[in-house]
């Protein structure tokens, strides 16, 4: 004979006073995220906040990107959430790097198609996966310099983006290095036009608007 179902009074029910704000949390996050799969991001959701980790979670919820080379689903913001909880180390293991990407939603054989212009074994200088992250958000290398700056910058979201000259210099020397279309003549000549420029005005820092001119069309 089957046991009858247990029946509890409310006195009964013990709920973690902490349960609803942290679930709370946990949807807005979802919300702004958009996690392509919500159980998969859940997981590295709740791992990174049981550890004390930077969250998996963007800024802000993002427009649909139509520029990318790839259909990766990579976009500026999911690169931003990546620096939050990469940015403090200057080499990173790949991987850990592999398993945020994957708690991110995002296809895994595209991060090694971003290995693969560049490939590595172990570890790799977070800046320059980084760099590699924005070159395949698709445009030129003067576009995927502006995503650098927006995504480095200490600047409030809409101000100029501005990064120190020297971090952008080291990115742009190796992003074009990887282009076989660019004479390094030609990076040099271009990186001493923009020393002149913002040398005397910009204190070492260098923004969006020093280097990066918007075409409108006619």
């Amino acid at each position: 004979m089957p046991l009858p179902d247990t029946l509890f009074c409310a006195q009964q029910i013990h709920i973690p006073p902490e349960l609803p704000d942290l679930l709370k949390q946990f949807t807005k996050a979802a919300i702004r995220t958009q996690p392509a799969d919500v159980l998969q991001w859940a997981a590295g959701y709740f791992s990174a906040l049981s550890r004390g980790d930077p969250l998996p979670v963007k800024d802000r919820i993002e427009m649909p990107v139509a520029t990318q080379k790839t259909d990766s689903g990579l976009t500026q913001g999911l690169l931003k959430v990546l620096h939050k909880q990469c940015g403090h180390k200057q080499y990173v293991d790949l991987a850990d790097l592999e398993q945020k990407w994957k708690n991110l939603c995002l296809p895994v054989e595209k991060f090694r198609a971003v290995l693969q212009l560049d490939p590595c074994e172990r570890k790799m200088e977070w800046i320059k996966f980084l760099a590699l992250g924005c070159s395949m958000l698709g445009g030129s290398l003067t576009t995927a310099m502006k995503h650098v700056c927006e995504i480095l910058t200490a600047d409030p979201e809409g101000g100029p983006a501005r990064i120190p000259f020297e971090t952008y210099c080291y990115v742009y020397r190796y992003l074009s290095k990887l282009d076989l279309e660019i004479p390094a003549s030609d990076t040099e000549v271009y990186l001493a036009s923009l020393k002149d420029n913002i040398e005397s005005r910009n204190n070492g820092m260098i923004g969006i608007s020093d280097f990066f001119v918007l075409r409108r069309k006619m």
